[in-house]
């Protein structure tokens, strides 16, 4: 799964940054405007039948024997997508006009109207990737993401060259979309559907009864967790207008690189958790658990870190100074990701896996208690907001809807299942993280002023800055995370176990693990149990 999703996003980072180079910062905002409606109405097509495919399948395959009810799951499950997907974007279609004249963007129509196909497609990517999911078959997974990846990067650039400027980019974004569907849902036909031989008539009513029951309380947290940012979003832009969003964009953009960890990390957990009995196996839930945020928190937070740090150099060497605003942006849009080392990416998988939906949709519902007067003062004060002030309240909204209800989560989590993070190490990680972040940061810019000074132009500098910024940081972080105790022999090992079949990657990763290893000053060769006693 990490391999499709780093292939796929290199892909569409290159047309990612193709496009910043081809739009103007306008056609740029412009562009990402166009793509929220779908976004939002996106999240009002499942109804938690996909997330109920997963848990029915995993569950049912754990069973064995299951095959004619996996058959009535996966017929069932596609049936309900490609319908409400259908008609969503029917409704998206129709409501186009109406959207651009609230964002007050009257180009922005067309661009809505097209991008409606993608939920239809969506719906079917969306129904295939949950199926590869319940199987354990993520290379599939892997293969769907990366064709859909290689449509967008082509198509897209290629219409703006053409002169179809944003709306070419929307076309090559919806298009591909479509090509991923395509391509999931006849592998899910070929190699996974037909293998399970069960023929005759298929009750769809009687099999969706009980995923809806599953899956509604779900789709509560789904919706208010997912809409929010993209609402956020959607209020700012007619304040905000083309070429703030513009920034946004550009800076947003670079949060792709940590969809390298995080949604391998969250789409196996599901499946992981689904798995546990948590009345026979509390102290393997625990164990799960607290592993889960562990690891997620070594990799996701440094990642997060030196992005944060190096925000500046990393949008000006592609771009320059196209768009000001966008390294302060994207070092604020990440500060989401290091809610990780509190459990925020373990608990939603943990909750869904066990099947406590219905705490899940409590939760999202304290999120939205506290998230409507921040909708309410954006929408009251639009009049009056400057475009960075209204940019940055959007912002400070999406970083701050989510909190709450994870908050509450966890700590009905502990007292129900005394399940909980190991704070200690994540306080470690996040302070190892934290003074490497800082020692980039100020490499970086005394780096950029000097040799500035000398003449060199804007993008070596920035190049120049980047590099030994990122060098800087992973050197201080690798020494560092085994001196605080942030990770230990055994992590190494385990580290090591998890990536021992990704070929060139396992051999990448073995140079980092081997610099922490004589950090820790122990023998390779030394047991894992005695190296787990010293620590």
């Amino acid at each position: 799964m990490l391999l499709g999703v780093v292939a796929s996003t290199v892909i569409l980072a290159v047309g990612t940054i193709v496009l910043g180079f081809l739009l103007t910062r306008n056609e740029l905002g412009l562009y990402g405007v166009a793509l929220i409606p779908s976004g939002i109405i996106n999240y009002f097509r499942d109804w938690g039948v996909n997330s109920a495919m997963t848990k029915q399948i995993a569950s049912l395959r754990a069973a064995g024997g299951k095959e004619d009810k996996i058959h009535d799951v996966i017929v069932s499950g596609t049936v309900f997508e490609i319908v409400s997907g259908a008609v969503l974007s029917a409704i998206c279609f129709a409501v186009s006009g109406l959207l651009a004249s609230y964002l007050k963007m009257p180009d922005a129509s067309l661009l809505i109207a097209v991008m409606s196909l993608s939920i239809f497609a969506g719906a079917v990517i969306s129904a295939a990737g949950n199926i590869f999911v319940g199987f354990e078959k993520l290379g599939y997974n892997s293969v769907t993401l990366t064709l859909q990846a290689i449509a967008k990067t082509a198509i897209g650039p290629l219409l703006v060259v053409f002169g179809f400027g944003a709306l070419g980019a929307v076309i090559g974004a919806s298009v591909s979309t479509l090509v991923g569907a395509i391509a999931g849902i006849s592998i899910v036909y070929f190699v996974l559907f037909r293998s399970l031989g069960k023929s005759g008539r298929c009750d769809i009513r009687k099999t969706l009864k009980p995923m809806l029951s599953f899956g509604v309380p779900l789709t509560v947290s789904n919706i208010v967790i997912g809409v929010s940012p993209l609402l956020f979003a959607f209020l700012m832009a007619p304040i905000a207008g083309t070429s703030v969003m513009g920034d946004y964009y550009a800076g947003s953009y670079f949060t792709v690189l940590l969809t390298f960890f995080t949604i391998p990390i969250s789409t196996a957990l599901f499946p992981a958790f689904a798995k546990v009995d948590v009345q026979n196996e509390p102290e393997l839930l625990k164990t799960v658990f607290a592993s889960s945020v562990k690891y997620t928190s070594i990799l996701v937070v440094p990642a997060t870190m030196m992005i944060m740090a190096l925000s500046g150099p990393m949008v000006k060497t592609l771009w320059l100074g196209k768009f000001p605003n966008a390294p302060l942006f994207l070092s604020l849009i990440v500060i989401i990701n290091l809610y990780v080392v509190f459990g925020s990416l373990s608990l939603g998988a943990l909750l869904s896996g066990i099947g406590e939906t219905g705490k899940l949709m409590l939760q999202a519902l304290l999120s939205l208690t506290f998230s409507a007067p921040l909708f309410i003062i954006l929408i009251a004060f639009s009049g009056s907001l400057t475009p960075m002030t209204g940019a940055l309240i959007g912002i400070v909204g999406i970083l701050l809807c989510s909190l709450p209800g994870t908050i509450w989560g966890l700590i009905w989590i502990w007292h129900r299942y005394k399940v909980k993070a190991d704070f200690s190490v994540s306080i470690r990680i996040f302070v190892s993280s934290g003074i490497a972040a800082l020692a980039s940061y100020f490499t970086a810019s005394a780096v950029q002023s000097n040799i500035s000074g000398f003449g060199f132009s804007m993008r070596m500098s920035s190049v120049g800055s980047l590099l030994l910024g990122f060098v800087v940081f992973l050197v201080a972080f690798l020494g560092l995370a085994p001196a605080v105790g942030a990770v230990n022999q055994v992590d190494l090992n385990n580290l090591r176990s998890m990536f021992k079949n990704t070929g060139l990657v396992s051999r990448i990763l073995e140079i980092p693990l081997g610099f922490m290893e004589k950090a820790l000053k122990i023998h390779p060769g030394k047991k894992p149990q005695e190296v787990e006693r010293k620590n």
